[in-house]
């Protein structure tokens, strides 16, 4: 049963071969199992039972919706009423959330069970989910390398099939760089699709909530229920929420696929160019077309975006000061003092590396240097993007330049580590939806990711042409050894 889809064990449900109670057990079972992976912070079986209890009443009484009784995790950064909410960080190590995000209230509304809260890099910042103050987070596929991040225990555990699906955020990459390499269907949404309201903020013009699921079909059910506006959250955009599954059996016949130059070049892996350029191929013999695109200005979405986030995070992060929440230093003279120690011993290294790049570029006489600039570059970004759509109806390439690298490789090398994303934070920068399905694996076993990128608002695409390839492929059904 736990190797089963979301829309499968939907159902199971209606069908009565298995209750919430039988399929949240079965999965809380899973992880302790496999507890070794650190994938989950916070687990709680007695809620999540309760919980399940009350999605198989609905279910009884016949309210039942798609998700009714499906367990899935949450990623650690949205607030869950009366749950431990961390953010991967020593600042928030003991902090009880007081209410739902929007998106986890959604779940609520919808009768899904809280699984539990997943582990990630400290507050969402890290490709590799090593910086997490609770320990990194080991990939199923093989436990000495990285499962990816930020959202590197929701692809964790859902690869592992500890959960049949889960929510994670990405900034610059942080759902889909994680599911390239854990063998997942991970969507970042538009901009404003998802609400951001109890969603902890690390880049408030960058973050993005979506789903992380085994299928396309299965983050068509997650998105439904995450997508629609939110008054509480200003960047919620007011925009209808199609129907995303019935959308999914659409052929592909006369699709124009763009694959920009710039995504084939130096850097890439052989082992994932040949992956990516067999799942093009299988793209063409399902009756789509492919035509070459130019991102000319994508090679610099590195430096911009690592001047604009970490600005970002400078003014997001100063609200950890020890006075109103979270963790505060034992011993300290006075209040200048108890502020420095508090955030000197309450944020990792990664976090203060990020606010102090952040700080630097909005200081006086930088900001004009630094941060205007890259708000410039980030509207040519865009614009590249509008010019490459004036000829195609969804662009493809790599998701991650390699696949799965070892854990503790790239610690000691920020540039090497945040060049990780270099296919997939120029979307977040344009602010468009972008999706990683698997398609295939390298030569040592491990999962490679393609890339998808749609215009915006046009999850509705995305989300059909994975689902076909899904159709005429397995490698979605693909599981780690010893998981299985």
């Amino acid at each position: 049963m736990f190797k089963k889809t979301v829309a499968e064990l939907s159902r199971a449900l209606a069908s009565k071969a298995v209750s919430s109670v039988e399929l949240t057990q079965l999965f809380l079972d899973r992880i302790s199992k496999y507890r070794d992976l650190n994938a989950f912070i916070t687990v709680d079986p007695e809620k999540s039972l309760a919980q399940a209890r009350a999605a198989d009443a609905r279910r009884a009484k016949g309210e039942a919706a798609a998700l009714t009784g499906i367990p899935v995790a949450q990623k650690d950064i949205f607030c869950a009423d009366g749950w431990l909410t961390t953010c991967g960080s020593k600042m928030l190590s003991s902090f009880i959330a007081p209410y739902d995000a929007t998106a986890i209230a959604r779940f609520s509304g919808a009768g899904a069970v809280l699984l539990g809260k997943t582990n990630m890099d400290e507050f969402a910042m890290g490709s590799s989910n090593e910086t997490s103050h609770f320990g990194p987070v080991r990939n199923p596929w093989d436990p000495t390398t990285v499962p990816g991040g930020s959202s590197g225990g929701s692809a964790a555990a859902v690869a592992a099939r500890l959960a049949p699906a889960a929510t994670g955020t990405d900034t610059g990459g942080s759902i889909r760089q994680p599911a390239a390499l854990t063998n997942l269907t991970g969507l970042k949404p538009s901009y404003g699709r998802v609400s951001r309201y109890g969603m902890i903020a690390f880049a408030s013009s960058l973050d993005q909530g979506g789903p992380m699921t085994q299928s396309a079909e299965d983050a068509a059910l997650l998105l439904g229920v995450m997508a629609g506006f939110d008054q509480r959250d200003s960047t919620s955009v007011d925009a209808p929420v199609p129907d995303f599954v019935a959308a999914l059996d659409h052929p592909l016949k006369g699709l124009r696929i763009g694959l920009p130059k710039e995504y084939f070049g130096d850097g890439l892996s052989a082992d994932v160019a040949k992956a990516v350029e067999a799942a093009i191929a299988e793209y063409r013999k399902l009756g789509a077309q492919t035509v070459e695109v130019s991102l000319p200005n994508s090679s610099l979405a590195i430096p911009c975006y690592y001047v604009l986030a970490p600005a970002e995070a400078s003014s997001n992060l100063s609200r950890y000061d020890g006075v109103r929440y979270g963790f505060r230093a034992a011993e300290y003279k006075d209040l200048i003092d108890m502020y420095c120690k508090t955030r000197a011993q309450g944020f990792g290294a990664e976090v203060k590396r990020r606010i102090m790049i952040g700080t630097y570029a909005l200081s006086a006489g930088y900001y004009d240097a630094y941060y205007l600039k890259a708000q410039r570059l980030r509207r040519l970004i865009a614009q590249d993007f509008e010019q490459a759509f004036e000829v195609c109806d969804v662009i493809m390439g790599p998701t991650s330049p390699t696949t799965a690298f070892k854990l503790g490789a790239k610690s000691d090398d920020p540039v090497s580590m945040y060049l990780s994303d270099i296919y997939t934070i120029s979307v977040n920068l344009a602010g468009l939806p972008g999706l990683s399905i698997p398609a295939g694996f390298d030569g040592k076993g491990l999962p490679v990711g393609l890339q998808i990128i749609g215009r915006y608002f046009g999850e509705e695409r995305l989300l059909n042409v994975a689902h076909q390839y899904q159709q005429a492929t397995d490698w979605h059904r693909r599981l780690p050894k010893g998981f299985d």
